[in-house]
């Protein structure tokens, strides 16, 4: 066929016989030949990516801890990438590089909330465009679909298997905003149940080695001392129990696996307990095992890449264009990652394509383009968090250069802890990097608007209790939070470099945990000592809302009024302060904030709620009517409401549609006699007195039914 080609002029250039190109053109042969059942059938991709995980604790990339038996022995079938680094330290944007195949830069989920741009390319749209059925099957919180999470994450996905919700007291963590890693692969082998024929595309995402480092027995015990190893080895079980499950079903084999963490974790290193905030190696060099299928047309040319060690630098925002490449599906032109195909190739000596611009040409790489391709990562968490310095890092050469306002340089090789900082020796080094980096940026950066991350308010808390602040600030210390193009801080400006503000993360993260442990007292102690520390942080209002917590309502008070002077605009410091107010019964202090909140948030019911409270303990009966009736146009069976709606309807001169609302709130809690009490007094007003005997009588009955010393929900 090729010499066919040749003489018509055509020529074939090199990258034409990467494995996906061999598959089109064993297809355009078997169907020249007439043999259209031989056509061989697109692979299943299994994406795998594991939360928090560093790369030295991998078997196959050297650790001698023995953690990892069941992905050194998926490692022996699969390209090992030695040198494979993350763009970013946080969940949600280092995701979304791996399954768009674009930069932070690009695709702008650089923090929490920030949605996924319907315009990206995304691996599960462009799968299931070309006949693969698709499905997630996710660990924590983190990565729900909504806000403040991960929103637009869904997008293209068939099954997306997130239902967490936010813990409550007496509740289970690992039943609630997360799930052991054996119950996210069960979801995923059920799913598997249902879809035994492919191709399939399914991403497993696995939370285990996250911090609080609680893995179950007995890798707690096993591990007591370093929880989390424990993880690590707790979330390596879990992987071969999914890979044995795929060879019993004879979907191994055939099968695309790619297996990599989103980012490591600090472990104290540089002074960082866990990560969001460094780009040093332990948060962002990862493991990253690629498995491709081992049944191949009989004359295929190629070899199983299976054990080969990639030494060359390689990036998470290559992982999408590899899977597109094996499937034989174009790559779309605003990915800016680089297949990795030809590199894992046995005696392969470079790769084929190009790098210009981020996006792939044919022609030929050499294998020291290769070595020397530069890796970029990036941090925005320390400046929408706490309006710090955004923090950005470009590895290239021997050198990891961090732009940062006091900026960082380290000879990788001979200092591979980067411990000892160059760029105020190496001043003409770091330039030349910073202004590499900066060039990167300016191509790679999209240009459209950022979108507005989408932070629900009444949720931000939430995020606590996956070891995550969200304050909101979003960076409104403007100054704070610029990275100066060469690494000096201009006139005027105050910037703050991360890390000198490390221990304040620190703490803050600390105080978190001890919150989500119900340890108040002590995280309470300590979340004053940061807001001590840094009083710009605008911490107040989570200070107010712990308080609150630990039903400290007049301490609470002051500390969430302080809050406001601080951001007046902010509609939950209004909402936490109305409830506090209303805790010492202020109610009438409470309804201006209430309406502060309705009018920034109208869809926050629970506001409402209170609104419609404050309104009847104030005798403001037609409001506290019209409050009571915008909660039951959302939650028509709320009992709350129809007690309020009975009560203030009677004092408006309706008592009969009173009677109806509590007779209504009666039936909702029939073991509640707080209706019936109502009741018997409207029963009164209207001289039915056999109606309002007979409801005090189920009222004395009703509380003798009641357990002694048990509080009534309804008071």
């Amino acid at each position: 066929m090729s010499a066919q080609l040749q003489a018509q002029g055509e020529i074939l250039p090199a990258a034409i016989f990467s494995r996906s190109a061999f598959r089109r053109l064993a297809c355009l042969a078997c169907l020249t030949a007439g043999a259209l059942a031989a056509v061989p059938a697109p692979p299943n991709i299994i994406l795998i990516t594991l939360d928090t995980t560093r790369a030295d604790r991998m078997g196959f990339l050297g650790s001698k801890l023995g953690l990892t038996p069941n992905l050194d022995m998926l490692a022996r079938d699969s390209a090992v990438f030695t040198r494979a680094y993350a763009q970013a330290p946080q969940t949600p944007s280092s995701h979304a590089s791996i399954l768009t195949g674009t930069y932070p830069q690009f695709h702008q989920v650089n923090t929490f909330g920030a949605p996924l741009a319907t315009d990206l390319p995304y691996a599960p749209e462009i799968l299931r465009e070309h006949g693969y059925h698709t499905a997630a099957f996710l660990g924590a919180m983190v990565l729900k679909p909504v806000p403040p999470y991960a929103p637009g994450f869904d997008r293209g996905f068939e099954t997306y298997d997130a239902d967490f919700h936010f813990e409550g007291p007496g509740e289970d963590r690992y039943r609630t905003a997360q799930r052991r890693g054996s119950e996210v692969v069960e979801h995923a082998l059920a799913w598997l149940n249902h879809h035994p024929q492919g191709p399939f595309f399914i991403w497993v995402h696995l939370y285990d080695a996250h911090d609080p480092y609680d893995p179950p027995q007995p890798y707690k015990t096993r591990y007591a001392s370093a929880p989390y190893n424990g993880g690590i080895a707790y979330e390596d079980a879990v992987v071969g129990k999914l890979l044995r499950q795929l060879k019993l079903r004879g979907l191994y084999a055939g099968a695309v696996m790619a297996v990599m963490a989103d980012h490591g974790e600090s472990l104290g290193a540089h002074g960082e307990d866990t990560h969001g905030i460094f780009l040093y190696d332990e948060t962002i060099q990862v493991p990253l095992l690629i498995k491709l299928p081992m049944t191949l047309p009989a004359k295929s040319p190629h070899q199983s890449p299976g054990g080969k060690r990639i030494e060359d630098r390689v990036e998470l925002v290559d992982i999408l264009p590899t899977l597109l490449q094996e499937a034989g599906i174009e790559i779309p032109k605003e990915v800016q990652g680089e297949p990795l195909l030809a590199l894992m190739e046995p005696g392969a000596a470079g790769a084929e394509g190009k790098i210009t611009e981020g996006k792939t040409t044919e022609g030929k790489i050499t294998a020291d383009v290769w070595r020397e391709r530069a890796a970029y990562s990036e941090s925005d968490y320390p400046r929408t968090e706490f309006g710090w310095s955004a923090e950005r890092a470009l590895r290239t050469g021997k050198y990891l250069y961090i732009q940062v306002p006091r900026r960082e340089l380290y000879d990788q090789a001979a200092d591979p802890k980067a411990d000892h900082n160059l760029a105020p020796a190496s001043v003409a080094v770091a330039d030349t990097l910073a202004g590499q980096l900066e060039a990167f940026r300016q191509k790679t950066a999209s240009q459209r608007a950022a979108p507005k991350a989408v932070l629900d308010p009444a949720a931000q808390e939430k995020l606590g209790a996956l070891g995550y602040m969200a304050s909101g600030k979003d960076g409104s210390n403007k100054e704070a939070s610029q990275v100066p193009a060469a690494g000096q801080v201009p006139a005027g400006q105050v910037a703050v470099d991360p890390k000198d503000k490390i221990e304040i993360a620190n703490m803050i993260h600390r105080a978190e945990v001890l919150q989500q442990d119900m340890h108040f007292d002590e995280s309470i102690v300590l979340l004053r000592q940061v807001i001590a520390k840094e009083p710009g942080l605008a911490l107040d209002s989570k200070l107010g809302e712990w308080l609150m917590r630990n039903q400290e309502f007049p301490e609470a008070v002051p500390v969430l009024r302080k809050a406001l002077q601080m951001n007046p605009d902010s509609p939950m410091a209004h909402f936490q302060l109305a409830k506090s107010l209303m805790a010492t019964g202020d109610f009438a202090a409470a309804v201006e904030e209430l309406e502060n909140t309705v009018a920034k948030i109208p869809n926050l019911i629970e506001a409402h709620s209170f609104l419609e409270l404050a309104y009847a303990r104030t005798n403001r009966v037609p409001e506290a009517i019209r409050e009571c009736r915008t909660v039951l146009e959302y939650d028509p069976e709320d009992y709350g409401s129809y007690l309020i709606l009975g009560q203030s309807l009677a004092r408006s001169g309706d008592p009969q549609a009173g009677v109806a609302a509590l007779k209504k709130a009666a039936a909702l809690r029939p073991q509640d006699p707080l209706p019936h009490a109502w009741l018997a007094a409207i029963y009164d007003q209207l001289g039915q007195n056999e109606d309002a005997e007979r409801e005090r009588a189920e009222v004395k009955r009703l509380r003798a039914n009641q357990q002694p010393g048990r509080e009534n929900p309804s008071q």
